[in-house]
């Protein structure tokens, strides 16, 4: 049984997907106006892991993400780079695919762009005036929150409560000071004629489109940063139930921001780390296991302790990974990951990394499971314990768990000429003909192969 902690209703649930064995997942995409900083990462990452667990238990996940390449941001770069909105928005959208690599991100199944979706927003708002959950001003298209009797229920706010700062603007339009924009018109930047005026989307309208048109509404998981909560969250959801009676999805995760100095990380504060450089720097292996070092719904505070911890970690696994790659590789050529796991001790430790994930997505103690597959290894290759059908199975296990986390190292296989060196280097050692086999290893040595 998977559980999830569901944003909408403040518990942790258990998992039951609309269709069975079957997940459909949206996460909110980037505003394509610049590069991604490590906050920006996070959601991308966390959710990768999600899709490749539900993978591994054998769901057929679909997986969408956007790109918003329409937004005051961007209009503005456009203006000061004397370039058309759509050449910049191309530009970062191919520097965002590009760290989604770098972080060896599975690709999505979708990731639709506001632009390309027009059509069907400007249609949807139509629909929401029909209804009469919508209305014209002066060329400006509002939604009408009074007309969802639980507004505020994903955010956990009253519509009477809700604070100043969440990105409110009161004008002389609006019939509620929390209702907010479809579409609106404009003069600047790139636009579109409606029966409404030549404009262009409210930002909130956008995502709720998208997912109705590839995934069909409502979907299994909707999921995003923290920040994302309100007010967009709960506008996409207020959207959905006036025009489809349904709260867009099922089950709602958000993930915790990434701090410095227990501040959360922002362009606007000037505090944030650009995640090309960073990923550069440490390697996705060490990335990925720093940023998802804290439970999913904490800030991960960036600092020197952190980096170090998941460098230490992460040269663990991958020295233990080398360790029985080479083994088998040089006992029995090379060997696919996908063999069964029937041994009793694996079996075991594959379930508890299968219940740690199960219980809300709890990383650390996946992590803990997998430490004690690190162990397993460093005994099976010091000791020869183990049968080949053993050590392939325990290889399996061992790559199976890090691909869930989307950590998959790159060795690379020995050639004929190699393994018979190594083999002659082992024969040594076994012998004892100490003075010969440190001459095969300072030949190993030179030669850069590493075992």
């Amino acid at each position: 049984m998977i559980r999830i902690y569901n944003s909408l209703t403040g518990k942790v649930e258990e998992f039951k997907p609309i269709n069975e064995k079957e997940v459909k997942m949206y996460v909110c995409g980037s505003t394509v106006y610049n590069g991604m900083h490590i906050g920006n990462t996070r959601p991308i990452i966390f959710f990768d892991v999600v899709a490749r667990f539900f993978k591994y238990l054998g769901y057929k996940v679909t997986y969408v993400s956007n790109f918003t390449d329409i937004d005051d941001k961007i209009i503005k770069k456009a203006k000061e780079e004397g370039v058309s909105e759509e050449e910049i928005a191309n530009r970062y959208i191919k520097v965002i695919l590009g760290t989604y690599k770098k972080l060896n991100i599975l690709p999505h199944d979708a990731n639709p762009r506001v632009t390309e979706t027009m059509d069907d927003i400007v249609k949807f708002i139509q629909v929401l005036v029909d209804k009469k959950k919508a209305y014209i001003a002066d060329g400006d298209v509002y939604f009408d929150v009074d007309c969802v009797s639980d507004y505020g229920t994903l955010s956990g706010q009253k519509l009477d409560d809700l604070i100043a700062g969440a990105r409110v603007d009161e004008n002389d339009k609006k019939h509620n000071p929390f209702d907010f924009n479809l579409w609106k018109e404009t003069a600047e930047g790139v636009k579109w004629h409606t029966c409404f005026s030549d404009g262009r989307p409210g930002w909130h309208t956008e995502c709720v489109v998208m997912i109705n048109k590839i995934l069909g509404s409502p979907i299994d998981i909707h999921g995003g940063g923290m920040d994302l909560k309100f007010p967009h969250h709960e506008n996409e959801r207020a959207q959905a139930l006036a025009a489809y009676d349904n709260g867009l999805a099922n089950y709602w995760i958000h993930t915790g921001w990434i701090g410095m100095d227990n501040v959360k990380m922002s362009k606007s504060l000037g505090n944030t780390i650009d995640a090309d450089q960073l990923v550069t720097d440490l390697g996705y292996g060490v990335y990925r296991l720093a940023l998802l070092s804290a439970p999913y719904r904490q800030m991960v505070n960036y600092q020197a302790d952190l980096i170090q911890a998941s460098k230490n970690q992460y040269d663990k696994i991958s020295r233990a990974y080398m360790q029985l790659f080479r083994k088998l590789q040089i006992s029995y050529g090379l060997v696919s990951p996908k063999a069964d796991i029937k041994k009793c001790e694996y079996v075991k430790l594959n379930q508890e990394f299968i219940d740690a994930l199960s219980d809300d997505f709890n990383i650390s103690n996946a992590i803990t499971a997998l430490d004690k597959v690190i162990k397993e290894v460093n005994v099976a290759t010091r000791q020869n314990n183990l049968t080949e059908d053993e050590l392939v199975e325990l290889y399996s296990l061992f790559y199976n768990m890090l691909w869930v986390l989307g950590i998959e190292p790159h060795i690379e296989a020995l050639s004929e000429e190699e393994l018979d060196l190594v083999r002659k280097w082992n024969e040594a050692r076994i012998n004892k003909d100490f003075a010969l086999a440190d001459n095969l290893r300072a030949e190993i040595n030179n030669k850069g192969i590493i075992l």
